[in-house]
């Protein structure tokens, strides 16, 4: 599909991830279909896109007829119907394999022959995905970082069989929104979390076996190797429940135990300390 013919973009999730893309897209003068399973989840979203706006608004980024504009582009739904008019659309659902099949397996159904359906996951195989719905060849890995409207890279990933035409598009729509896109090919984790992830785990083995404190680990690192956020206050906004999903996706993809999630990580996560979203992690909130 023609970049200069994707006019209106559906965003499949209204949840941490979703309110960010579809805020980055209406920015951008995109109409955008925000569809979720309930009222509810998209009353939450839009909220949250509102907040973010004002923030702008603050800072003196955009204007407050620019926020009202941006608004007046969000069509909240709750029907997967909804997206048969849509020109591009992107799943940003939980990361969870077989919610993302389904939701993606619906959407793929509804959407018109050719048009881009790309997938928010974060690790999960793009090509294992594409694989379920009947566009494998207009199927990618669209990989924001949160939060959304803040964070300028974007991992586009090509599954097996994307095309050159696919990835092309999502590149320069990337490029719209005002992003930084990088092309990586499919693997566990991408380049991201194949890289994070393990230092983020090496961490917490530093505060399990009492090498130090989660503040002086992240004192070291921030202080030390210029990070803006140590690894564990990091893991804390990302969720822990998250970090561990990933090791585990790590774990099996690779087959490499260098990948076994942090047995510290998984208590946490038994205990409900999930970070920032909980209110305790590996700090308080």
């Amino acid at each position: 599909m023609a970049i200069d013919t994707i006019k209106t973009v559906a965003v499949l999730g209204a949840g941490t991830m979703g309110n960010g893309v579809a805020h980055v897209f209406a920015r951008s003068g995109y109409a955008v279909i925000l569809r979720d399973v309930e009222q509810r989840f998209l009353d939450r979203g839009l909220e949250t896109i509102s907040k973010n706006l004002d923030r702008e608004v603050r800072k003196e980024r955009i204007t407050l007829v620019e926020k009202a504009e941006t608004l007046e582009r969000l069509k909240p739904t709750t029907e997967m119907a909804a997206l048969a008019s849509a020109d591009f659309a992107v799943e940003a659902v939980p990361e969870q394999l077989d919610l993302k099949v389904r939701v993606l397996k619906e959407a793929d159904a509804v959407l018109r022959p050719g048009v881009i359906l790309a997938t928010n996951t974060s690790s999960i195989s793009i090509s294992k995905l594409a694989a379920e719905t009947g566009r494998a060849e207009q199927f990618i890995g669209m990989h924001f970082f949160n939060p959304v409207p803040v964070m300028a890279l974007v991992e586009v990933i090509r599954g097996r069989a994307t095309g050159n035409d696919t990835f092309a598009t999502t590149m320069e729509l990337c490029e719209r929104l005002g992003k930084k896109p990088v092309g990586v090919n499919d693997a566990p984790g991408f380049v991201s979390n194949r890289v994070l992830m393990p230092m983020i785990n090496e961490a917490a083995y530093a505060v399990m076996e009492g090498v130090a404190t989660p503040e002086a680990v992240d004192a070291v690192m921030k202080l030390g190797m210029n990070h803006p956020m140590g690894p564990l206050e990091l893991a804390d906004l990302i969720g822990l429940d998250v970090c561990v999903d990933i090791m585990e996706v790590l774990h099996r993809g690779l087959g490499n135990d260098k990948y076994a999630a942090c047995p510290l990580l998984k208590k946490h996560v038994a205990d409900g300390h999930l970070g920032r979203k909980s209110g305790r992690g590996f700090y308080t909130y």
